[in-house]
């Protein structure tokens, strides 16, 4: 198995064939043509390997690099092609509110698998997303990669900025065995939203250690307003961890302000990436392979 890892993954792609026993790993040759078209080109002897395609799509560009790889993997006769989208850009469009919309996700889906095998991908903001492709998709969790790093931390109560992370702070409380709940919530808009305590809370913040469990982080509206609530409420100790830091504009440093650590996995670069879900992804290609 070769393990080749866009520009937007690299270091995972790097993690990840760590993870599969050392496997060959290379970083495809890309440039801009003066008209500013894309060229990509693979290197090694692929032909009837099985290949690991690693790159998260935050941008357009990321995603038109990731078609143009899938294609040189093909051409350069890979016997089968696994792609990994740890981050999957467009995710969030996920359905039609007005007539004459796309479906920004599932028409995404259709372009990643044309020439893939299978697709994996890391905590799709709906698991719905995974039935829109017709090939085998698979979502890893970024779940237990934030869960190994804080259970090094000291730690008392977790929440969730909002009851749409029921589950996803449900789940790392056992892994963890700490308490939860969720803040309730109101938006106001993109940016804003408006945050209280649950009508009945199970347990008090005061003087707690507590961590704000997330899966994107964007432009931390949610996550600044949520630490301030907690802070006012008693918290001594706040931080917060995501999934996926995209950090938009100085959403890293609004965050930082408010609470002590932040915490991201790696499918996207940035300055809190501190959590590896390669081990999560390697599992799901190693089925893949012995399947």
């Amino acid at each position: 198995m070769h393990v080749i890892g866009g520009t937007a993954s690299t270091a995972l792609a790097e993690r990840i064939s760590r993870e599969l026993g050392n496997a060959p790993f290379g970083i495809p040759f890309t440039k801009r043509f003066p008209d500013d078209e894309m060229y990509v080109r693979v290197g090694g002897r692929l032909e009837g390997e099985d290949v690991v395609l690693v790159q998260s799509t935050r941008t357009d560009n990321d995603f038109l690099e990731l078609i143009l790889l899938e294609d040189a993997v093909r051409e350069a006769g890979a016997r089968r092609t696994f792609v990994v989208v740890p981050y999957f850009g467009y995710a969030r469009q996920d359905r039609r509110f007005f007539p004459g919309e796309p479906v920004s996700a599932r028409a995404l889906c259709r372009h990643v698998e044309l020439d893939a095998d299978a697709v994996v991908t890391v905590d799709l903001h709906s698991s719905q997303t995974l039935t829109q492709f017709t090939k085998p998709a698979f979502e890893a969790s970024g779940i237990p990669a934030i869960a190994r790093l804080l259970a090094e931390r000291s730690l008392d109560l977790l929440v969730s900025p909002d009851k749409g992370g029921v589950d996803r702070v449900r789940r790392m409380a056992q892994l963890l065995d700490k308490p939860w709940f969720a803040l309730e919530k109101r938006r106001i808009d993109s940016e804003h939203v408006e945050l209280s305590l649950p009508s009945s809370v199970p347990m008090s913040v005061e003087g707690k250690n507590v961590a704000l469990i997330d899966d994107v982080i964007s432009t931390g509206g949610t996550i600044v307003e949520a630490a301030k609530l907690l802070k006012k409420k008693g918290a001594v100790g706040i931080s917060a961890a995501c999934t996926h830091g995209l950090f938009l504009k100085d959403a890293f440093e609004r965050i930082k302000a408010v609470v002590g650590d932040v915490y991201s996995t790696d499918t996207l670069g940035n300055p809190a990436e501190k959590a590896s879900v390669a081990p999560d992804i390697a599992q799901i290609l190693q089925r893949l392979v012995v399947g």
